[in-house]
């Protein structure tokens, strides 16, 4: 018999017909009038399915009044209308299978456990309220995103895990390398010999598509990456992970307006998606997790962001009468309360902003006729902050040698890069956004380590 979805069973209300659902069971309550009633949950929705299952069942002392929570369940009946106020319909069952009984002792029981337990039983916190909605919220971001750039006649491109280049300049990569650590090969002057490894030089783990993706850029037009980056950052914030997702759109023929552009319409569209196919999940978010969630999605959805450059920003931060744990000075990067006190007090809207100082800017990003600042934006968000970060690319071959040379990196480590100023150049732009980021604002949870099935950090790589 097919097996129906419980979020299908709410969806079209089939009163009458005969279904068959799979599921765990979150409750069981026994009455005095021979029957019982069971809470089936099936990861489809938030809402569980009342099933009543009466003592005429052949295995209803055997198997069914055993039933625990988290007992994998199949159920086969009639969809009748409820008299509860909970749910519209429910299921009379004639057939309950038990597929695996869960004992007394199932880690997750009904009432609410602390974010810190449940990441310790990991494997089981999908099972959750709160983490099922923060899943089924994290698929719908997802879909989104592909379904923003395929309307707009971007192109998806797989970039590389592994690669020899530092985007970021950072230095905090994972090396990957096949060489016997206990047996090292060493050069003459004793250093490691990569010419031995793998790849026959050093290797890391990415922290961006985008060098590789200005490539495809440059041939096809608009394209996109989306895929797992990397960071060997020692930092255990609610706001860091060693392995996170990037989505990353390069635009051929772009400047830092239409780059804004694009990025405004993006996050707008992602969140519309959560707010039109995430509900439940919202509404329940908002009144467990963070009050006002869906409010503030919606305010980010509705109104225009403000467009500023840095160097206003500066001046409305130290005009301020609030108090900064960190000083605001210009040529000095902005702080998440500084970039909170923008969307939430100052503006009390999304802001976009522009033209950042080059000391602290990475060196692709094009030079300004100032020579002081750069053609970059940042987008900052309430509840979260910087959000995005982009910027229009440095077309320009000398300037952009002029740069990478300020910041000491080598010509010959970036020859393909500098090589598309050589060979029709063009001006172009992209941005980056990191996915869990998103997910954390469209969640209201807290700590990015909630928003990844499998969160890894400093001192914890588990499954």
């Amino acid at each position: 018999m097919q097996i129906h979805r419980v979020k299908e069973i709410f969806d079209t209300a089939p009163v009458g017909d005969r279904v068959c659902v799979c599921g765990w069971v979150r409750t069981r309550r026994d009455s005095k009038g021979n029957f019982s009633f069971l809470e089936i949950n099936d990861g489809s929705c938030l809402k569980n399915l009342q099933v009543v299952a009466d003592a005429s069942l052949s295995n209803y002392d055997r198997d069914i009044k055993q039933l625990g929570t988290g007992s994998s369940v199949r159920v086969e009946g009639i969809v009748v209308s409820s008299p509860g106020k909970e749910q519209a319909v429910e299921i009379k069952a004639d057939s309950v299978f038990v597929y695996g009984f869960a004992p007394e002792d199932f880690p997750l029981q009904k009432k609410r456990h602390s974010f810190d337990y449940l990441r310790t039983i990991a494997h089981l916190r999908p099972r959750t309220n709160t983490f099922g909605a923060v899943t089924r919220i994290r698929h719908t971001l997802a879909m989104a995103v592909h379904d923003f750039f395929r309307s707009r006649g971007f192109f998806y491109v797989h970039t590389p895990i592994i690669t020899s280049l530092d985007c970021e300049g950072a230095g905090e990569m994972f090396q990957v390398t096949a060489l016997d650590l206990e047996k090292l090969p060493k050069t003459t002057e004793g250093k490691v010999d990569y010419s031995k490894d793998f790849f026959g030089r050093r290797t890391n783990l990415t922290v961006s598509g985008q060098l590789e993706g200005e490539i495809y850029a440059m041939a096809l037009g608009n394209i996109y990456t989306f895929g797992p980056t990397f960071r060997a950052e020692n930092s255990n914030t609610t706001r860091h992970l060693a392995e996170f997702w990037m989505i990353e759109p390069e635009m051929a023929f772009a400047d830092l307006d239409h780059n804004a552009f694009i990025a405004e319409a993006f996050l707008k569209h992602v969140i519309g998606a959560v707010l039109q196919h995430n509900v439940d999940d919202l509404n329940m978010l908002d009144s467990f997790v963070q009050k006002g969630l869906k409010a503030n999605l919606e305010a980010i959805v509705a109104g225009p962001f403000v467009r500023a450059t840095y160097t206003e920003a500066v001046e409305i931060l130290k005009q301020s009468k609030q108090p900064f744990e960190y000083p605001v000075e210009w040529g000095v990067g902005l702080q998440t309360e500084h970039e909170r006190y923008l969307t939430e007090v100052h503006f009390k809207r999304p802001v976009i902003l522009t033209d950042y100082p080059k000391a602290f800017t990475a060196f692709y990003m094009r030079l300004n006729d100032d020579g002081k600042t750069v053609r970059n934006m940042d987008v900052l968000v309430p509840q979260v902050g910087e959000i995005i970060g982009g910027s229009q690319r440095e077309e320009r071959y000398d300037v952009l040698l002029e740069r990478m040379k300020e910041v000491g990196l080598r010509e010959e480590d970036y020859a393909f890069y500098v090589d598309l100023r050589k060979y029709g150049t063009a001006p172009h732009a992209g941005f980056g956004l990191g996915f869990e980021r998103l997910v954390l604002l469209c969640t209201g949870m807290g700590n990015i380590r909630d928003v990844i099935p499998f969160p890894r950090t400093p001192g914890h790589c588990d499954f």
